[in-house]
């Protein structure tokens, strides 16, 4: 079961912005991995005094679950945006694939994904990481299938293709270059890689 942070104490309300504080503690450990960030970094990034930090969200742990909640939710509004940014499937399927490329070509790519990062430093030894790492993937080749469904339906998809096969690709395909996007890829480069994959389930 998920652990919640502990609630404030009667009559003393917080006197600073626990969503702020989730924000910036998610770019630290965005910056430095789980194990990487200490707790002088968490004081430094949220601006709060140990005994602060504590009692708003209980330990180190809890925090860092609170600030991958907020990634993931950040990541999955920007993809249904993308995904329904115009009224062909396809052309919602390629915004999504531009979106990554964008996100992953040059300097914009060197920090990387702190899902990818998190999945790789703990998603196999810490089941509460597991389950939010897992249930992002779902939710993103979910959305990818019902796109290329649409697209399937309308007739855009080639002879043979499965949805719910394609998605699983493209979904492997755009967390590939989150790892690529370390070595600061070309832009045009990823973008016609990411063209020609798709390219190849439409007719």
């Amino acid at each position: 079961m998920s652990r919640q942070p502990p609630a404030p104490p009667r009559g003393r309300p917080r006197s600073f912005d626990m969503d702020a504080a989730v924000e910036r503690a998610m770019g630290a450990f965005w910056s430095r991995g789980y194990h990487g960030t200490a707790l002088p970094d968490l004081l430094r990034a949220t601006k709060l005094s140990r005994g602060s930090l504590y009692a708003a969200f209980g330990d180190k742990h809890s925090l860092f679950l609170l600030a991958l909640d907020r990634y993931i939710a950040d990541a999955v509004a920007r993809m249904d945006i993308e995904l329904a940014s115009s009224r062909e499937p396809l052309d919602g399927l390629r915004a999504f694939l531009a979106g990554y490329v964008d996100r992953t070509s040059g300097a914009s790519g060197r920090r990387g994904c702190l899902l990818v990062a998190t999945a790789m430093e703990l998603a196999g030894q810490d089941a509460e990481v597991g389950r939010r790492v897992a249930g992002f993937f779902k939710a993103m080749e979910a959305r990818v299938t019902d796109a290329l469904s649409r697209a399937k339906t309308a007739g855009q998809l080639a002879d043979g293709v499965e949805p719910s096969s394609a998605a699983k690709i493209l979904v492997c395909f755009v967390e590939g270059l989150r790892v690529v996007g370390k070595t600061a890829p070309a832009r045009t480069a990823s973008q016609a890689t990411a063209d020609a994959l798709l390219d190849r389930f439409v007719r």
